[in-house]
């Protein structure tokens, strides 16, 4: 698999917070629904690209690892099931984005 964000796969990643990481998953989630509603199936796919390579490397931060290991792995899961598979766990974009956005709103808060 290619890396699409080399700087941020380099380390820097890790020095964001929790709430920052998925905030900026989020964003590539909401590219993807956007792309998605314009029927525009290559932009939808590469922003879905970039949002699972951010949340592998989220997945991969020692720091979240432990007792948030659990939920970001079945977020991949359920993530991947919703935009590629069958959606066998029936969420929809609107879930998506409201789970997303709790996290931008946190990230937002941290910055004061």
């Amino acid at each position: 698999m290619r890396v699409i964000h080399k700087e941020l796969a380099a380390g820097r990643w890790r020095q964001f917070s929790l709430a920052k990481q998925m905030a900026n998953v989020g964003s590539e989630i909401e590219r993807t629904i956007s792309y998605k509603k314009r029927k525009d199936e290559a932009g939808s796919k590469m922003a879905f690209e970039r949002g699972l390579e951010l949340l592998d490397l989220t997945i991969a931060d020692p720091k979240n690892h432990g007792a948030r290991l659990k939920e970001l792995c079945r977020t991949r899961e359920a993530l991947a099931d919703h935009f590629w598979f069958n959606n066998e766990y029936k969420s929809t974009d609107a879930i998506w984005q409201r789970y997303f956005f709790s996290f931008a709103w946190l990230a937002r808060k941290d910055v004061k």
